[in-house]
């Protein structure tokens, strides 16, 4: 697991210098603590055998990392901006990662979608938007009984609670709350939300609507 993670990072970093995927004044020792933050999870949860869908992922924080450290799960990664889509399906190529795809698309597109509706175990996302915002992203598109999660700041409790409404209209319930330190004691927070319900038809809105007026 070492060397892979390392091999990603040097790509990464590689990368990096030609094209903007993360900030270009980020260091090898930040990278480090965002691979850390990724593989919080697994101290909770297993995804072995997991259909899991990872929205906005980026540079691959967490996706990616995560379905380095659990090959037995199916992850696919989200992700709308073209750079970052080459780049991680450049990295899963030169990684060797059978277990991964990239798709990329606007996660209110994939949440109205067939194929994808109600289809997966497990939804991540991390450093991609506010609570409410998100459930709204990713609770369409797990299964019932499926979780949401959601990697947070200290602030957790707050969007929790201004996430109220749209949890209850979108067919989720607060599974747990885990909290843990990663740079300054209890700075983190993984928010798990159980997709307890059916999601009505009308969710996910159109594209932008979430973000612009969240429920």
């Amino acid at each position: 697991m070492e060397m892979i993670v390392q091999q990603y990072l040097q790509i990464l970093t590689d990368e990096n210098q030609k094209q903007n995927l993360v900030s270009r004044q980020i260091t090898r020792a930040d990278l480090e603590q965002h691979v850390k933050d990724s593989l919080q999870v697994l101290e909770w949860y297993s995804l072995v055998g997991q259909t899991v869908i990872d929205i906005g992922s980026g540079a691959g924080f967490p996706g990616l990392v995560l379905a380095m450290a659990e090959p037995g799960c199916q992850m696919t990664l989200v992700e709308s901006d073209l750079k970052k889509c080459v780049f991680l399906q450049t990295a899963i190529a030169l990684l060797d990662l059978p277990n991964v795809q990239v798709i990329r698309q606007r996660v209110e597109t994939l949440g109205r979608t067939i194929s994808h509706r109600d289809g997966y175990d497990v939804c991540t996302s991390r450093a991609v938007a506010s609570m409410r915002i998100l459930l709204e992203y990713g609770v369409p598109l797990i299964k019932i009984g499926g979780l949401l999660m959601l990697w947070k700041g200290s602030r957790y409790q707050t969007e929790i609670d201004e996430a109220q409404t749209a949890m209850q209209l979108l067919g989720g319930k607060l599974d747990a709350v885990h909290t843990y330190s990663l740079v300054h004691p209890e700075d983190r927070a993984l928010v798990v939300v159980q997709k307890a319900g059916p999601t009505p038809p009308q969710y996910p809105r159109k594209i932008g609507i979430p973000a612009k007026r969240p429920l």
